[in-house]
Order: C-alpha cells, then structure tokens, then sequence
C-alpha cells in the first residue's frame, strides 16, 4: 500500500512537472507579437523596399484582432480542425436568392447607366462586358455600399502572426505594406473584410499589387473610393485571367436522353458545333450564335440532372477564377444577364437531392478513389471531377448517370 501512496504521488508531481511554468496569456502573445514584427517581419519587408518610415506608421498602435476567425496564438490549445461530420450539404438552389438577385439586377441596371460612360471605355480597353463588371461590383461589395469595417493591416498581420495560414498572410501583409509605400492610400484608410479582401472590388492586396487600375487618372490605384477604378481593376483581373474578347459566358441548356452529364470539365472542351451534334440545345430554343458554334465550350451540371444545366465558355471559368466556386461564376453570369438582358431566372428548377453531411460525401468520394476515379479529393465538397466520377460509374454498373451525390448512391457504393 505504501509503494502504491509513493507512485502515486510521484506520478502526480510528474504530471505537474510537465506543464509550463505559466498559462499563455493575451498579453504575453502581444509581447511575442511586438518581438516578432520587429525581429521577423521586419527584416523582410526591408528587403521587399518598405521603409522604416511606413513600416512604423502602419504598426503604430497596433494590436491583434482577437476576434478574427481561425487564430493559432502561439501558447494556446491549438484548434481543433472544423468538423464535417455535423456540416450539413444543401441544394446548389440555396445559393439563387431570387430576391437578392432581383434586387441586385435592378441596382445593377440603373447603376450601369449612371457609369456608362466608364464602362465603355473600360469595355473597350479590357474587353470584359460591363454587366460582368457590374455584376461583381454588386455580388462583392454591394456597388461599394457595403460596409468594410476592419483595418486591413490588423487583419492581415494578427493572420500572419497568429492563424492556421500563416505563409498566406505574410505574403499579404507584405504586399499591404508596398501598397503602402507607394502611397496610393494611407493605413487609417485601407479598410478590408474580416478575411483581408479590400475595397469594393474585394481583392487581397496580392491581387490590389497585380490587378489595380489608376483608371480615373488622379495618380491614385483607389479602390476604396473610386468607382472608375474599382471597376477597371475588376476588368483587368479578368482579362489578365484569360477573358476571350466577344464571347458570352455560357447558356443554359437541355442535355437530352442518352447523352450522359458525365461530359462535364473545362478539360473536357470541345467545339460548341459538337455538343449540339449530340442533340445540346439551348434551353431557349434559339440556336447558338454563330460565332460561339466553332469555339470551344463545356458541359457544366452544378446539381447533375437535379437541377439546371449549362454549355458554359472558358470566359465561365475566368469569373470563376474570381472566386473559385461554380455557383459564384453561374451567379455572375445570371446577374449579368438579368442586368443586360432583363432576364430572370434559371429555367430548370433546383430539385432537392435529400439531406446529406459533409461528411457522408467525402466517404462517397473516399468509396469512388478506391475504385479509381479522381474525385478531385476527398474534401465532402461535390466539385465537377466528383459529379463526373459519379456519373461515370453509374453508368458503368447500368444505373442512370445523375452526376449527383444523394443518399442512395452512398449506399450503392457501400
């Protein structure tokens, strides 16, 4: 008994041992993060041509954003990664707002009025459609309505000092600081979203560093204040991304019987002439035009055959490089179009699919990479290789291809 007292008391001791001497505390990371800009960041943004001078007057007073999402302070428990088991999949219908696109469209309408005559030119130099423009303008920032609240330099240095993605801020901040260098806005002035995005066009200041446009010829790249340059930044993006001057960004459209909606993927392209020789028709009923039949286009089937189908152009994947989801591009595009056009919705419906949790579609994704198919990884997100490798294995075990995850296809693939 008295040797079990003895062991029992040395292994509490030890387990006491073991902690450190003190609990990371706020104040204690705020120290380590003065020494860290001073020690580690410093140097660095010197090397990049940021002077003292601007270095001093962005970091003067400030302290981490503790609010922010996605921290890591060093000392702390680190977080626990996000769950998927309790991240519930919805329809890509939730997505389509008919409100928020009706009100969007109409703002979208009479603001392109107002600005026509930038537009224009903006069109004319970058070659991107002005309802594309507008619609992103509105989708981002509201029309540069929106409220954009935080200090982008402390959301961008609290990240690269203390977040789950630390070498992605750094660079941000950095790129943040050379914007200040340059002297196009102060750092009281440079406002961004809680995640770093500036600005009524919403860019990281990587994307400000590349893509901004001093269009209103004040000396100034101002998107923060600027509508002329808010909305050529926004064209210069896309054009440097690839956007092919003079054609549309795709078309809703019937995939007939027999044809199966495994044919989606830009890597997938061929000429639009060729889909309707397999019996694609716009939904319309109108014919493609002229111009669009010999280029190149892809089948996109965001919900497989529960909901509306597309050819889509590569100009659809340049949007998309915007925001790399399908559903923002095919939002851009509706928007666009409802402002150019006054057109409403999509004509096809979103159909529900069943309930289903992240989770229950990365273990069909995990099912269909052991048979496999790429699936584009197995992350619980349906992307277009996942409803593809869907298809494609429906038809392979003489299902109906749907080139959707639903709750029982999961079980087919137990």
């Amino acid at each position: 008994m008295i040797r079990t007292l003895i062991l029992s008391v040395f292994c509490i001791a030890a387990a006491f041992t073991a902690q450190p001497s003190h609990a990371a505390t706020k104040a204690g990371v705020e120290a380590q993060f003065r020494q860290w800009l001073d020690a580690d960041l410093w140097p660095e943004a010197s090397r990049s041509g940021v002077s003292r001078a601007v270095f001093d007057r962005a970091f003067s007073g400030i302290s981490l954003d503790w609010d922010l999402p996605d921290l890591a302070p060093p000392g702390f428990p680190k977080p626990k990664e996000r769950a998927q088991s309790q991240a519930e999949f919805r329809s890509p219908g939730a997505y389509f707002s008919e409100k928020s696109l009706q009100g969007l469209a109409a703002s979208g309408r009479s603001l392109m009025k107002q600005h026509a005559g930038t537009l224009a030119r903006i069109e004319q130099r970058y070659g991107v459609p002005a309802s594309i423009i507008v619609a992103i303008w509105g989708r981002e920032s509201g029309f540069g309505r929106a409220r954009i609240p935080h200090s982008a330099v402390r959301v961008l240095v609290t990240k690269a000092f203390m977040s789950t993605r630390t070498d992605l801020f750094r660079r941000e901040i950095l790129a943040a600081l050379k914007i200040l260098e340059r002297g196009d806005i102060p750092a009281s002035a440079m406002k961004s979203s809680w995640a770093g995005a500036m600005g009524q066009p919403q860019f990281l200041p990587s994307s400000y560093l590349d893509h901004a446009v001093d269009f209103d010829g004040d000396g100034k790249r101002d998107i923060w204040n600027s509508v002329p340059d808010s909305l050529a930044a926004i064209a210069n993006y896309l054009a440097q991304s690839g956007w092919v001057r003079g054609r549309d960004w795709g078309f809703e459209a019937v995939i007939p019987q027999g044809v199966t909606c495994a044919l989606e993927g830009p890597d997938r392209a061929r000429p639009i002439a060729a889909l309707t020789d397999m019996g694609i028709i716009r939904i319309s009923g109108r014919p493609f035009p002229d111009h669009e039949r010999s280029a190149p286009g892809m089948v996109l089937v965001p919900a497989g055959t529960f909901g509306p189908e597309f050819v889509v152009t590569p100009n659809f994947y340049v949007i998309k490089e915007y925001n790399n989801s399908d559903l923002y591009a095919l939002f851009i595009g509706n928007l666009a179009d409802r402002i150019a056009h006054g057109g409403g919705a999509f004509v096809t419906p979103w159909r529900s699919t069943g309930s289903m949790l992240r989770s229950d579609i990365a273990r069909l994704q995990s099912s269909l990479e052991s048979q496999g198919y790429d699936v584009g990884g197995a992350d619980g997100l349906p992307g277009y290789k996942t409803r593809r490798s869907i298809g494609e294995w429906q038809g392979k075990n003489g299902e109906t291809p749907t080139c959707f995850p639903t709750p029982a296809l999961l079980k087919s693939l137990r």
